[in-house]
């Protein structure tokens, strides 16, 4: 077991807390649910290699990560809010947690290994595609080559709209494939969840 288990009332307060000090930086005012973690980290597995989360927040998505059988020290946590950094050192002190923005991600783990994939649960729907492009260029400059069947070379983002949560322009501009990988009504409010990855063509 890996540090003190969260209570729902307290995650769900340090959610509300942290969305009316930043709206635009938290994508929600209450935790992921179980059933889209479940979704987010469906393609990823012990073969991806090191994953890293962008915007792990209280660690919903992290804890689904360590049950399908990511060693904890091979997770990287990046994470702007110093109130999450700090709760996400004590709930896992095997993985390596960041204080920092998303954009930043390659300067952020330039000294350790090449991630498998990354996991994003950052407001994406809601930030403009500059910040986008930004982040994405940032995620695929770092990430291993792309290998379906080790579920590497991924960044798999969930979106609460209808269509994918990155502008057709930008993944189109840093040369990405966007695939729905499934959508859950078992979130506050539903979820879709998409896969993108670096074009064949």
């Amino acid at each position: 077991m890996t540090g003190p288990q969260p209570t729902p009332e307290g995650d769900h307060r340090g959610f509300l807390r942290e969305w009316l000090n930043d709206p635009m930086a938290v994508a929600s005012v209450a935790p992921s649910s179980p059933a889209l973690a479940r979704l987010m980290v469906a393609e990823i597995g012990p073969a991806t290699g090191h994953v890293v989360e962008l915007g792990p927040g209280t660690g919903v998505f992290t804890r689904a990560l360590l049950t399908r059988g990511v060693p904890e020290e091979k997770l990287i946590l990046i994470e702007r809010a110093p109130a999450f950094a700090a709760m996400l050192r004590v709930r896992f002190p095997k993985a390596r947690v960041v204080l920092g923005g998303a954009e930043a991600l390659r300067r952020h783990i330039a000294d350790g290994p090449e991630p498998g994939a990354v996991v994003s649960g950052l407001p994406f729907l809601a930030s403009p595609a500059s910040l986008q492009l930004r982040i994405l260029c940032a995620a695929f400059s770092c990430l291993a080559p792309r290998n379906p069947e080790k579920g590497r070379g991924i960044f798999v983002q969930f979106t609460y709209g209808h269509f994918p949560p990155a502008r057709t322009a930008v993944a189109e501009r840093a040369g990405l494939t966007a695939t729905c990988i499934g959508r859950t009504v078992r979130n506050l409010p539903p979820a879709s969840v998409y896969r993108y990855e670096r074009s064949t063509g």
